[in-house]
């Protein structure tokens, strides 16, 4: 079936993309810039249209807005996982709007603070219940408020373990109090920016490197003369601060062990010293390897272990240093402790496969053995093992069903723009 979402975005435009986004990055300040959200809907149309093209390698029979049964590679996912996180930058967007509101009329009460929102239903209820917790800590109505809609678009019905509400709350409070500004509101919207820049930046950097590398193979691959093999992918095709000899010996690697059982995760355990960037190259062979391939199972464990190649590169040299800055701006809190506060409430829709965070902590070993602390609550998206793992649970669980990853989603549209 015709996906409606897709946008047929002609390849000498996506091969501008990257450099774009990263002008935009590079002039945030100026006026004309994108929004974080405009910047986001470009990426997530851009991942849209790399999915269907890298999709038609591993699975030929794959067509524009149609769905494949072999297993989802990396960039299948990126669509989705780009989506959520512009639905963070919504939330934060909507919290701008009510601060800025709010600064010319105050709210007279909670009531009126939610009915301004618009808020109805169990959402309402969930924020009700987190800001009256923030509230009783001495926040101002407004502020509890704007902290609350901040999480509107992810997983609130993580707040109905009352444990998950309860640290949510103490952990705004504790971040609200040492936050910047002079008055409450600016307090929060210290918050609220370091949330919308840390989404931001990273949605930039993860698009810029890899769906940047993704375009420069589809091009050299559309450009070769002859049969596309995997060694031609390994001694060929080049990126830049990759090194050939390395990418050969992590698709050698894969190659022998795609099939192991549990599948092998720990790159810096198996490549000491190796330039992550050279998991790039390794996966693309990888992935010719899995079109190849002489049965389906072979090639989806092939496709599995270029994913995980792909991943290890995304979270380790482009997500990290984003989300645990070696310094920050004055007017921001910390990006850990933001990102901390939101994990029980992460989320995201890869199609009609929905994976939360908090579905991995509960599946999980009891990390502290306190029954008065909820699982979700003792993860940080922050801490990069907390991240990878939870990540490879969300892997597993699309693996089986792969054909719902390809009900792709619409990008979203600044409410503000």
């Amino acid at each position: 079936m015709a996906n409606p979402f897709r946008t047929d975005v002609r390849r000498s435009t996506a091969a501008l993309l990257g450099a774009l986004l990263v002008l935009a990055s590079a002039s945030a300040q100026a006026q004309s810039a994108p929004t974080p959200l405009e910047d986001n809907r470009t990426i997530t149309l851009g991942y849209i249209d790399i999915a269907y093209e890298l999709g038609g390698i591993i699975d030929p029979t794959l067509q524009p807005g149609g769905t494949s049964s072999a297993r989802p590679n990396w960039f299948t996912f990126a669509p989705h996982a780009s989506q959520a996180g512009g639905k963070g930058m919504y939330g934060a967007a909507l919290a701008r709007h009510f601060i800025n509101t709010a600064r010319l009329q105050p709210s007279a009460s909670l009531t009126g603070a939610l009915d301004r929102l618009g808020l109805g239903g169990v959402l309402r209820l969930r924020l009700q219940d987190l800001s009256l917790q923030l509230i009783a800590q001495g926040l101002t109505v407004d502020a509890a408020a704007a902290l609350s809609v901040m999480t509107s678009a992810l997983n609130v019905g993580a707040l109905t373990d009352v444990r998950t509400l309860l640290a949510t709350a103490s952990r705004m409070g504790s971040l609200y109090w040492s936050a910047p500004g002079a008055t409450p509101l600016d307090k929060v919207e210290a918050i609220v920016l370091t949330l919308e820049r840390t989404l931001h930046e990273g949605n930039l950097a993860i698009f810029n490197d890899i769906g940047g590398s993704a375009r420069l193979f589809l091009d050299w691959r559309a450009g070769a003369t002859g049969p596309i093999t995997p060694a031609r992918v390994l001694t060929e095709f080049t990126l830049v601060d990759a090194n050939n000899a390395e990418a050969q010996q992590a698709y050698a690697y894969a190659v022998a062990h795609a099939e192991d059982s549990p599948r092998p995760t720990r790159m810096d355990l198996l490549f000491p010293g190796m330039h992550w960037k050279s998991l790039l190259i390794a996966a693309f062979a990888l992935y010719e390897d899995a079109r190849l391939a002489p049965t389906p199972a072979r090639r989806d464990a092939l496709v599995a272990m270029g994913t995980n190649f792909v991943a290890w590169r995304e979270q380790h040299d482009q997500a990290q240093p984003v989300f645990t800055p070696a310094g920050s701006p004055t007017d921001e809190v910390s990006r850990a402790a933001v990102l901390q506060i939101l994990t029980p409430l992460l989320m995201t829709d890869f199609g009609t496969v929905r994976w939360t965070y908090a579905d991995y902590a509960y599946a999980q070993p009891d990390r502290d053995g306190n029954p008065l602390t909820s699982p979700p609550t003792e993860y940080s998206w922050a801490d990069f093992w907390d991240r990878w793992n939870g990540i490879l649970f969300a892997f597993d669980k699309a693996y089986a069903r792969p054909t719902e990853l390809w009900v792709m989603p619409e990008p979203l549209t600044d409410p503000l723009g």
